[in-house]
């Protein structure tokens, strides 16, 4: 069957052995199994693949197919489906702009109900608007609010004197220094965040969000320890990271439409929040002696979004109780956590570190 000796056949070639040899099998089944075995969508299907792919490493999809035999799966490819509304249409491009095979394309766009809908980006992204407005209401701004001598009082900032407050860890992503840090954040948040949510589900991007946004505020007081911290960019940082990391791993499958534009301006987006961030942080702060916000919660998001943020994105079908590699990250992040802890328990009486007053 692979008369030139290359390794490979061509996908025709073996629709035409499975059509031959495969006959006891339901023909959605045979689609399924083509479509795995040709899960790079060049044409071209390797013996190891299908070793694979009949191994012991088969993949959950194949084995949907086998139980659901009836779901039909088209053999078409999914771009080149007619007569779609503009849901359906919203859904296949949601799908191409976040999976890399596809077979994955092709059974989420079948089983994809909009119940849920993508709720927890939504919703965070709602309440820190609402923040935002309010604050800026009662502090007569939008611009630059952290310059406000009562911006730092409110019970939602990371601020090292007030580091006994569990919950600023967390909360301090619905604090921003003005609408230009909010308008950036919010842009990445949606754009990258709600197709992920679609896709993935709420359970994985919370999780790779929260830990971003807790990963941001606990290197922050390790790193840069006399620094309050405000914004979401800890978690929008491990979001679009992962993302940006995916398409990377699997830039040959990405069927998405100007994917190097769209990566090169989510990395100018990035440049630009960054940048502003590290010129407000050696900006003379308007309080002194309290400095203005860190940027190193930027940093703590990308490292979790480059290491468990791309384990949690790269198997749409494996359940994360399953992947060895998310369990050795997931061990490494609570040991991260843990070590951050007891460094904001002792270390800063044993440095005898200088701190800002309380706000």
């Amino acid at each position: 069957y692979d008369p030139d000796n290359s390794g490979f056949i061509s996908t025709e070639r073996f629709r035409d052995l499975l059509a031959t040899h495969g006959s006891e099998l339901d023909p959605h089944k045979l689609e399924v199994l083509l479509a795995l075995a040709d899960g790079n969508a060049d044409g071209k299907i390797c013996y190891q693949d299908f070793v694979n792919l009949m191994s012991n490493k088969r993949s959950n999809s194949f084995r949907r197919a086998i139980l659901q035999g009836s779901r039909q799966l088209k053999g078409c490819s999914l771009r080149d489906e007619a007569g779609l509304g503009l849901s359906q249409r919203l859904v296949r491009h949601v799908a191409y702009e976040t999976l890399p095979r596809e077979v994955d394309r092709k059974w989420y766009f079948d089983s994809y109900t909009y119940c849920p809908p993508p709720w927890f980006i939504l919703a965070i992204t709602i309440a820190e608007v609402a923040v935002f407005m309010y604050y800026g209401l009662q502090l007569d701004r939008l611009v630059l609010q952290v310059s406000s001598p009562f911006f730092l009082k409110s019970p939602f900032p990371y601020h090292p004197q007030l580091r006994a407050q569990a919950w600023r860890y967390l909360s301090y992503i619905f604090m921003h220094t003005g609408i230009e840090h909010l308008s950036l954040n919010m842009a990445m948040q949606l754009l990258v965040g709600v197709p992920l949510e679609m896709v993935h589900g709420a359970l994985r991007i919370g999780l790779v969000y929260v830990c971003g946004v807790l990963a941001g505020s606990l290197a922050v007081s390790v790193t840069d320890m006399t620094a309050p911290v405000v914004g979401s960019s800890g978690g929008v940082y491990a979001l679009v990271s992962a993302h940006l990391a995916n398409v990377v791993m699997n830039w040959s499958g990405m069927k998405c439409q100007f994917k190097l534009f769209r990566m090169a301006m989510a990395l100018v987006c990035m440049s630009v929040e960054f940048g502003r961030a590290v010129w407000l942080r050696f900006y003379p702060p308007a309080f002194p002696p309290c400095p203005n916000p860190s940027f190193v919660a930027h940093l703590g998001g990308v490292v979790v979004g480059l290491t468990l943020g791309v384990v949690v994105l790269q198997n749409y079908e494996q359940r994360l109780q399953e992947q060895s590699l998310f369990w050795i990250f997931f061990c490494v992040y609570t040991l991260f956590v843990l070590c951050a802890v007891f460094w904001n328990i002792f270390a800063y009486s044993l440095l005898d570190v200088r701190l800002p007053p309380p706000p």
